[in-house]
Formats: structure tokens, sequence, C-alpha cells
């Protein structure tokens, strides 16, 4: 600690820190925030959004099926883990991803159940899109999206993946891939019994 000598009361008296000696603990200290922050989100997946319901019992639903117009209920589905998949004939995305969740029907349809989810669209241009693209899977019609906002969705597609507890293991914004969705389905299976 440096001292100045008061010369009106011929003593010493000890100097406050000034910005000069502060200034650079606090820029350190940003610094190392900053870079922890970097550190951390550059490892998670942007697309495998923090979701304040994993863990929780997911949203259940009788919704009425695309094809058939008979009721699909979530109570059905139990027992075995739920690919839930939120879409529209409209989404670029959706489109994209279409073939990713063909895929995944056929490699996990034995393992893992799978329900689409038509999102803010019109039947007649779901149906047409699905009778071009083909249908998978059941998918069901929400009307007013209600069960879309049970389950937080902000836009499409989003899918999620429900353990066979009914519960939400997690969720994916945003067209999945087919490394993406075997990670997932790691996750609802466990390892022993996954890919």
């Amino acid at each position: 600690m440096s001292h100045d000598y008061d010369t009106a009361t011929s003593h010493l008296t000890p100097r406050r820190p000034g910005l000069s000696t502060v200034a650079p603990l606090v820029a350190l200290a940003v610094v190392a925030t900053v870079a922890f922050i970097f550190y951390t989100e550059k490892k998670r997946d942007p697309r495998e959004a923090p979701y304040e319901l994993v863990g929780e019992p997911a949203p259940t639903f009788t919704l009425r099926r695309l094809d058939t117009g008979a009721p699909l209920s979530f109570e059905q589905m139990r027992g075995r883990p739920v690919v839930v998949n939120f879409w529209a004939s409209w989404c670029g995305p959706c489109r994209a991803e279409h073939g990713v969740l063909h895929w995944a029907a056929k490699t996990f349809g034995q393992q893992v159940q799978f329900v689409g989810i038509v999102y803010e669209d019109s039947e007649p241009k779901a149906r047409a899109f699905l009778k071009a693209n083909g249908v998978p899977f059941p998918e069901v019609v929400d009307p007013e999206s209600r069960i879309a906002r049970a389950y937080g969705v902000t836009g499409v597609p989003e899918t999620f993946f429900i353990d066979s507890a009914g519960n939400i293991h997690g969720k994916h914004i945003g067209p999945i891939t087919q490394e993406a969705f075997i990670q997932a389905v790691k996750g609802v299976l466990g390892e022993e019994q996954a890919p």
C-alpha cells in the first residue's frame, strides 16, 4: 500500500484505491464471465432448447385423426416412448424434415410411437401434403392450437420426445436431423436400447 505524506498533520494517511486499480479487476471479471458463457453455450446445440416442462408429465390430448376422423388419445400411447411433431404444410423447414421423420418412423417404429400434430394449417392443405409425401404415422388436427399452446410451441417444426412414463424428456426446435433424432431417442429409450 502506498502512503502520501500529509504535511498539514505531519503523519501518513492511506491513499484510497483509484480507478486505475479497480478497472483491471472489473475488466478481468467481465472477460472471464463472457468466456464462460461462450464456452458453455458453444457446447450446446441451439435447437435443443432449454424447456421448463422437461421432466414434467406431457400435456395429454384427444384429437381427431386427419385421415379417418377417429379420435386419437395420448393415453392410448402410454407404455412406450412417444415422439410428437408439430408441423404445417406451409412451413418450408417442416417440408425439409419430412424425409427424416419417414426414416425415423421406419427405423424406430418398433420402439417409439409417433404422432404428427397439424399446426395452424387447413385440413385440405395438410391432407394434400401428406398424400404427395407419404404418411408414416398418425396425424391429428389441433383446432385453435390448444395442444400446441399446452406444449409451449412457438413455431414449427417442433418435436417433443416423451418417455414411456409420459414425461417430457426433450424438445427440438426446427427441422431435426438424423443425428439429432438418434441422440434424442437414446435419451428416451436409454443407451442400451437405442442404436
